[in-house]
């Protein structure tokens, strides 16, 4: 009879910064020779099926997101909450999803098909259990790299913050290398403040660690030549022997082949597409002059704010491109009409991997969300760091000081704490990362970086190889 291809499940959070790199892995995944499942609920399975339906190894399966009180009926994903104070409900009203999880895994055992292993999301600490009770090894995926999180398993653990006394006092952190140095202003304003008897959200940090600890293996989406430092870190708080497997940048597995499907798949956003690409094409005379604006998904920005960054992009004179997503915010008056071709304001969408791919993109103003670091750095694009919420402090520190790879916007604080940042800031910031000597210097470090990362996805790289190693790994054990 004829052997089965071994099947993995993966059970992404319902984050799209979450789920987009696990997609990319599916795909990486599947050209290996594995069946994918993707376990998903009714109003996000859309989005994961234009991005999978043309890799037939790759399948859905859908569970009904619950029903809870305070959460609005169809909001399934983190991009859909209409207040961040609805997070911790959000992940609260995921717990519910384990027993049907556990009856998908009993379906698949009496099939004689359980999967080799189980990639599930960090907040879905509970399909440890699960994965237990069938005997299936379970990784995590956390969607941040291994120096924010061996940093921040540190803080969590050890607290070496809590003897500083000014935030701009270095300290030592125990476990990492020995050079490495943190203040308090580097650190997420809620791991600085960890307090579980205070804050329902540090209460639930505190829940999904103990069982993050006791996973089958690490999934780290990075490559060792960029990381490869703090791996040793990260794994000495993982129990049971456990192993950190850095098998990215994802998303350059098939590079080429999923930025087709991505202009295929966004059909109704194609003509925004076209346009953004049309617009920087004009520009490609002028290589590295356009600086690409965008803070991600999860971030709420005050439209005074706004203001601050729209006119210290004016100011400027630089060429921008700049993705808002508020629909509540306009342009200062005249604005439009004084950048003319200067700058392009986008609307909600972006096709953020070919724009900093395109020739005329010289620098990003990011949040410094792990995938946009990547997808920055695979780019070969330099960044002016701006971190707003969760690990993106850790990331901007990291970019900035470890790679040496941009520089970060002065007094930034977030925008958890409110403070605003003027127009002046943001202008010195734009011209210190776009200009001719450190904006070279900038460039040609990323450049380093951007050749180091696709060799590391290539056949033979040390991120293919790692794959490889984690798949048999997992294959001979299950044998």
């Amino acid at each position: 009879m004829e052997s089965k291809e071994p099947r993995v499940v993966i059970f992404p959070f319902m984050a799209k910064g979450h789920t987009i790199p696990l997609l990319d892995l599916s795909k990486a995944l599947s050209c290996k020779g594995l069946k994918i499942t993707i376990i998903t609920t009714p109003s996000n399975s859309p989005f994961i099926l234009q991005s999978t339906s043309n890799h037939p190894k790759i399948h859905t399966v859908e569970l009904e997101f619950p029903i809870v009180e305070g959460l609005p009926k169809g909001c399934e994903n983190t991009d859909q909450l209409p207040s961040m104070d609805l997070y911790v409900p959000f992940v609260r009203a995921t717990e519910q999803l384990q027993r049907p999880f556990e009856q998908l895994l009993h379906q698949m055992s009496n099939g004689q098909d359980l999967p080799i292993f189980v990639i599930s999301g960090f907040f879905l600490g509970w399909t440890l259990d699960v994965c237990n009770i069938f005997d299936v090894p379970q990784l995590v995926f956390h969607g941040a790299g291994a120096f924010a999180l061996s940093a921040s398993k540190s803080l969590t653990v050890h607290a070496p913050h809590k003897h500083v006394c000014r935030d701009d006092e270095p300290f030592k952190v125990p476990r990492l290398p020995t050079t490495t140095r943190l203040t308090l202003a580097d650190l997420p304003r809620r791991l600085k403040l960890l307090d579980p008897t205070a804050d329902p959200f540090a209460k639930f940090i505190m829940e999904v660690h103990d069982s993050d600890v006791d996973s089958w293996g690490v999934i780290v989406n990075s490559f060792v030549e960029m990381e490869g430092d703090y791996v040793p870190a990260l794994e000495s708080f993982y129990r049971n022997g456990a192993k950190v497997w850095c098998v990215g940048p994802i998303l350059l597995y098939k590079e080429v082949e999923d930025a087709e499907e991505t202009r295929d798949a966004e059909a109704p956003n194609k003509y925004r597409a076209s346009k953004c690409m049309e617009w920087l094409d004009k520009r490609s005379t002028s290589p590295c002059s356009v600086i690409y604006v965008s803070f991600g998904t999860q971030t709420h920005i005050s439209n005074a704010q706004l203001d601050e960054v729209a006119l210290g992009l004016e100011i400027s004179c630089q060429p921008f491109i700049w993705v808002v997503r508020s629909i509540t915010w306009s342009p200062p008056d005249g604005m439009e009409e004084r950048i003319k071709e200067r700058g392009l304001i986008i609307r909600e969408w972006a096709p953020q991997r070919q724009i900093l791919a395109h020739p005329a993109i010289g620098g990003f103003l990011s949040h410094c969300g792990w995938n946009s670091v990547l997808e920055s750095i695979s780019g070969g694009v330099p960044i002016l760091a701006w971190p707003m919420i969760a690990e993106q402090r850790l990331n901007a520190k990291f970019v900035v000081d470890e790679l040496q790879a941009g520089v970060k916007i002065v007094g930034c604080t977030g925008a958890e704490e409110g403070t605003i940042i003027g127009r002046g800031v943001i202008c010195k910031g734009v011209e210190e990362l776009m200009g001719k000597d450190r904006g070279r210097r900038f460039r040609g470090r990323v450049k380093e970086l951007s050749r180091a990362a696709r060799q590391a996805v290539h056949e033979g790289g040390s991120s293919d190889k790692r794959l490889d190693e984690m798949i048999n790994c997992l294959i001979n054990r299950a044998k």
